[in-house]
């Protein structure tokens, strides 16, 4: 289902990838260069994955990993600091960073820095579209979300998602596709791919920025069945809503995730004044 990432390689900035084995970080040939940091933490999955690392072993330290990759701390930092979210390695102050487990925790994490980290997490994934349909739009709240009006006719998907660690789907999600682009293809062979890249490829438009708005639900009868939970359990809600450069809104979605089979993880940093 997932194809993974053998050798970072420098030259083009693109990357050799191989059927013949599976990695929880999934890079694949449909996203754009992806960051070294990224490539690097994809060949220490592998290397752990392959036996390099066995569990219980450590990986070798920053300043080695620095001299192995040619890189800067801070993007071997980075490539570690993945591994740490994957739950595949600990930290342990004057040990060193110890091997945990051969791949990622049942439940699916998503790190959240820029927007290429929205397509990592659809190749990571997998959609499994339940129906898509044209319909005018009536609920006030979803016109609300999408800055439409009422009557417009948008293309509105619904799907489930699926991650390789976890046998119940992650989330139930609910698109609206902007009605200048609901005559959009989706592909069985594309399932790995975001909407809004489908949409940038068919269309010639561009993703300029996604707004995003998260909170606390309680899951619906009709959504915990779909989703194999109980309803009116706890679930995260998650609205984005995709915009092109002028500020339209191309597609707006909803997910709701069960509690306990997703954690959305965010990085702030200080920024520092020069003294």
């Amino acid at each position: 289902m997932q194809s993974a990432m053998t050798h970072a390689q420098e030259a083009g900035g693109r990357a050799r990838v191989s059927n013949s084995s599976r990695a929880d970080i999934s890079m694949v040939t449909v996203l754009s260069q992806q960051p070294r940091y990224m490539q690097l933490a994809q060949t220490l999955v592998n290397e752990i994955q392959s036996g390099r690392y066995p569990v219980g072993s450590t990986i070798p330290t920053e300043f080695e990993l620095c001299e192995q990759f040619g890189a800067s701390r801070s993007t071997v930092r980075e490539a570690v600091k993945q591994l740490v979210q994957l739950g595949m390695v600990v930290r342990q102050p004057g040990v060193g960073t110890t091997v945990k487990a051969l791949k990622a925790e049942g439940a699916y994490r998503q790190v959240m820095q820029q927007l290429s980290d929205l397509q990592r997490y659809t190749a990571d994934t997998v959609l499994q579209i339940l129906s898509t349909r044209t319909e005018a739009l009536d609920d006030p709240a979803i016109c609300d979300m999408l800055r439409a009006n009422a009557g417009e006719t948008w293309l509105h998907v619904t799907s489930i998602r699926r991650s390789q660690g976890s046998p119940d789907p992650i989330c139930h999600t609910d698109a609206y596709i902007h009605p200048a682009f609901r005559s959009l293809r989706i592909d069985e062979g594309e399932l790995h791919t975001p909407l809004f890249t489908m949409i940038e490829r068919q269309f010639g438009e561009q993703i300029a920025e996604v707004q995003q708005e998260i909170r606390a639900v309680a899951l619906s009868a009709r959504i915990a069945k779909l989703v194999n939970a109980k309803p009116q359990s706890p679930a995260l809600w998650v609205c984005r809503r995709y915009l092109n450069r002028r500020g339209d809104v191309v597609e707006g979605a909803i997910n709701i995730h069960p509690a306990d089979r997703y954690t959305y993880l965010e990085t702030f940093q200080r920024g520092w004044n020069p003294a």
